[in-house]
C-alpha cells in the first residue's frame, strides 16, 4: 500500500451535504463522470498535439460496463490517467478542479473544449454508490498504475494497481436503493439525455449509444437545410415543420453556439414556457433558459451551448448577471437579422412564418427598443390591397458574422440586385402610405376585426380605400406605439368615422318639401329619432356612395375613436371589458332604398282616431329593426337583447306580409 490518509476538507459533513443538498437529481452523476471521462481523453489529444506525448493515442472510446451480480457499475477511458500525485491531487482535495490549470499549461494546442470537473463533479458518484473505486495508469512514461478507493467517509485508500493500459476506470459499488442504475435501458436513456452529443463513442453493451455529431458546432456552411430539419425533427419529434432557425456562433465578447428554431405555433403550445435545451461544451444541462431567452422570444425551440453562462454548482440552475443580460441581447439581434434576410431574400415564406410569429415579433417591438430599431421597417400587416405587381421593397441592412470574432459586416446587396419580390395580401407600413400618398396622405384605415367590421371594410373597399387588418389581441397596444412612432400619422379604425370619400357631399340638390319645409334628409333623421327614443344616440343622415346603392348598408353604428380607445383604457385598467357605450352614432344611409321606401312610407301614412296609424307602427319597427341590424356588427346581444330581436323581427314581417296580402 502506498498510503493511507484522510481527503482534505474542511469538514466531515461533506459528503451528506453532497447527496442531499448539493445536486437536485442524482441521475446527473453518470452526465459528471462521462464529462470527466472525455476531459481525460481530450487532454491526450492535447499533451499529443503539443509533443509531450509520441505514444499511439487509439482510437477513442468510452465504455460503460454493468456487473448485476456485483451491482456495480463502471465508467472507463483510454485517455490521459492520473499519477497518484495527481490523484491525491484532484481527488483527494475536494472541488479542486484540473480543467482550469491544465488548459492554462496547453493553451492554444487545442480547439477541443475542455468540460472538466474532477473534483465535485466526481464526488456526485457519491449520490448513488456506497464505495467508489478508480483504476488509472497516467500516459507519462514508466508511470505506475494506481487504485483509489473510499466508502464515503473522509478516510480512504491508494495503492499500486495492476492495471497495463492507458486510461481511467470509474467503478461504483451501487447502494441498494439506487439499483435502476444497474439497467442497460436507464443508462443508455441517460446517455441519450446528457451525453447524446459528446464527440467522443459511448459504448455500452459493445454498442455505440451516442450521436456524437453536434450540429451546431458546425460551421453554417457545412449544414443543409435538410441537416437542419434533420435535427429539429431529432430534438421534437412527431411536429411540424419550423418556421425558421436561427444559427448562433460566436466567441466574443462570450462563447456561445446553437440553433434556435421558430415553431408552428399549435393550440397546444405553451408560449410562456421555454422548450430551449441549455449544453455546456455538448453536455446537456437543463431544459431551463427563461433567464437567457428574451421573454418574446419564448416560443422557441432548439439549443443553446455555452460556458459563459453562469450556473450554480450543480449546473442545474443559471445565476442570472450582465453576461446573461448580453446573450439574450445577442440572441434577439440574431433573431432579427435572420428575419430581414428572409424578408429580403423570400417575401413569401417570410409571410408565411409572419403569421404565427408576428404577434411575438410585436411583443418584442414594444419591449425592446434595440429589437424595434432593428426589424420595425419589416413589420407587416394584411392588407385589403389587391397587389398583383411586383412590389419594390426598400432593402434592409443585413449584417452576418464574420470569421473573426464577432464583428458584424454589412453584406447588404447592391442596389443593381433584383429586390422586387412577389406580392402577396401582406405589406409594410411604409408601403401602405406610399401607395396612398395621392389619395389620403398620412392616413390608415384600419380594422380590429374582419368579420364584424366586414360591412364597413367593404365600404372603404368599394371606394377604394385601402385597409389594414390590425387584428391581433396586442393590436390594441401597437396601434398606440404605431401613433408614437408616426406622430403626423393619422390612424383611424374603419368603424369611428367616414371618410368623406365614402359619402355623397352635394347636398344642394336635395329636394325640400313644401308641406314641412324639411329636406328628406332632415324627416329621415326625425324619423329615427322618434322611433328610437335614445337622447344619447346621435343620429346622421347621410348618402353613401355607389355605384348600387342596394349593396350598401341602409344604417350603420360609428364609435368616435377618442371616446372608444378611452373606454378601452379604462377596461383595461380595470381589468374588465369595455361596453359598449350609449352615446355612439347611427348613420342612416339615405341613398339606400330601404330607407328611401320608408320616408315615402311615412309621408303616406293616414293619422286614425287614436293618433297612430298602422303605418306609422310599421315605420317604427323598421327603424328600430334597421337599428338593430347595424347594433350587430358592433356588439353582440345578450339573452334579452337578443330575444327583443327576434320578436321585433317577426312582427315587422307580420306586418309586411299583411300589407303585401291586401
Amino acid at each position: 500500500m502506498l498510503e493511507q490518509g484522510t481527503i482534505s476538507i474542511h469538514t466531515e459533513n461533506i459528503f451528506p451535504i453532497i447527496k442531499k443538498s448539493l445536486y437536485s437529481d442524482h441521475q446527473i452523476f453518470l452526465r459528471e463522470l462521462v464529462s470527466n471521462a472525455v476531459d481525460a481523453i481530450q487532454k491526450l489529444k492535447m499533451v499529443s498535439r503539443a509533443g509531450d506525448y509520441a505514444g499511439d493515442i487509439g482510437e477513442p472510446e468510452i465504455e460503460i460496463a454493468i456487473d448485476k451480480d456485483k451491482k456495480t457499475l463502471s465508467i472507463s477511458d483510454n485517455g490521459i490517467g492520473m499519477t497518484a500525485d495527481e490523484v491525491k491531487k484532484y481527488i483527494n482535495q475536494v472541488a479542486f478542479s484540473s480543467a482550469e490549470e491544465f488548459i492554462h499549461k496547453y493553451e492554444g494546442k487545442s480547439d477541443q473544449p475542455i468540460i472538466g470537473h474532477f473534483g465535485l463533479g466526481f464526488y456526485s458518484s457519491f449520490m448513488v454508490a456506497q464505495k467508489v473505486e478508480i483504476d488509472t495508469l497516467s500516459y507519462q512514461e514508466g508511470a505506475q498504475a494506481v487504485h483509489w478507493s473510499c466508502d464515503g467517509s473522509p478516510a480512504f485508500t491508494l495503492e499500486d494497481s495492476p492495471r497495463t493500459t492507458r486510461g481511467t476506470t470509474i467503478t461504483l459499488s451501487l447502494q441498494g436503493e439506487e439499483e435502476e442504475f444497474l439497467e442497460s435501458a436507464r443508462i443508455k436513456n441517460l446517455v441519450k439525455t446528457y451525453c447524446d452529443f459528446l464527440p467522443v463513442p459511448i459504448k455500452l453493451d459493445g454498442e455505440v449509444s451516442n450521436k456524437q455529431k453536434a450540429p451546431w458546432r458546425e460551421s453554417p456552411s457545412n449544414l443543409t437545410q435538410e441537416d437542419y430539419l434533420e435535427f429539429y425533427r431529432y430534438l421534437y419529434p412527431f411536429q411540424e415543420e419550423p418556421l425558421l432557425w436561427v444559427h448562433l456562433n460566436t466567441d466574443y465578447p462570450f462563447i456561445i453556439n446553437g440553433i434556435l428554431y421558430f415553431p408552428k405555433m399549435r393550440p397546444d403550445v405553451d408560449v410562456t414556457k421555454g422548450q430551449i435545451k441549455l449544453f455546456c461544451n455538448q453536455v446537456f444541462v437543463s431544459d431551463n433558459c427563461e433567464e437567457i431567452i428574451p421573454q418574446f422570444l419564448m416560443p422557441m425551440r432548439g439549443v443553446i451551448d455555452s460556458t459563459d453562462i453562469p450556473l450554480n454548482v450543480s449546473r442545474s440552475a443559471l445565476q442570472g448577471d450582465r453576461t446573461v443580460r448580453r446573450i439574450g441581447d445577442y440572441i434577439a439581434k440574431k433573431v432579427g437579422d435572420r428575419l430581414k434576410e428572409l424578408f429580403r431574400d423570400n417575401r413569401e415564406q417570410y409571410i408565411s412564418a409572419w403569421k404565427d410569429l408576428g404577434t411575438f415579433v410585436k411583443f418584442g417591438v414594444l419591449n425592446d427598443e434595440k429589437f424595434k430599431k432593428q426589424i420595425e421597417d419589416i413589420i407587416v400587416f394584411r392588407t385589403t390591397a389587391k397587389l398583383t405587381e411586383k412590389v419594390a421593397v426598400e432593402t434592409p441592412v443585413v449584417e452576418v458574422q464574420s470569421s473573426d470574432g464577432d464583428a458584424w459586416q454589412d453584406v447588404t446587396p447592391s442596389p443593381s440586385s433584383d429586390n422586387s419580390t412577389p406580392s402577396a395580401p401582406y405589406t409594410t407600413l411604409k408601403e401602405y402610405l406610399e401607395r396612398n400618398k395621392e389619395r389620403n396622405e398620412n392616413r390608415v384605415f384600419y380594422s380590429t376585426d374582419g368579420a364584424t367590421q366586414a360591412t364597413y371594410i367593404e365600404l372603404h373597399k368599394n371606394q377604394g380605400l385601402e385597409v389594414l387588418f390590425m387584428d391581433s389581441f396586442i393590436d390594441t397596444h401597437f396601434i398606440n406605439f404605431l401613433e408614437r412612432e408616426y406622430q403626423d400619422v393619422k390612424f383611424t379604425r374603419v368603424d369611428s368615422d367616414l371618410d368623406n370619400t365614402l359619402l355623397e357631399q352635394d347636398k344642394a340638390t336635395e329636394i325640400v318639401d313644401p308641406k314641412t319645409n324639411k329636406t328628406r334628409s332632415e324627416t329621415i333623421k326625425e324619423l329615427f329619432e322618434k322611433s328610437l327614443n335614445k337622447p344619447k344616440l346621435n343620429i346622421r343622415t347621410e348618402a353613401l356612395k355607389s355605384d348600387d346603392p342596394q349593396g350598401t348598408p341602409p344604417a350603420i353604428v360609428l364609435l368616435p375613436e377618442i371616446l372608444r380607445r378611452l373606454r378601452e383604457m379604462n377596461a383595461m385598467m380595470q381589468q374588465g371589458t369595455a361596453e359598449f357605450p350609449e352615446d355612439h352614432i347611427l348613420l342612416v344611409n339615405t341613398a339606400h332604398p330601404l330607407i328611401q321606401n320608408l320616408a315615402n312610407i311615412n309621408q303616406s301614412s293616414i293619422i286614425q282616431a287614436d293618433g297612430e296609424s298602422p303605418t306609422d307602427q310599421l315605420v317604427n319597427l323598421i327603424c328600430q329593426h334597421v337599428y338593430d341590424l347595424a347594433l350587430m356588427s358592433q356588439k353582440g346581444f345578450d339573452a334579452e337583447g337578443m330575444k327583443s330581436f327576434v320578436e321585433r323581427s317577426n312582427e315587422v314581417l307580420t306586418k309586411l306580409t299583411e300589407q303585401a296580402s291586401k
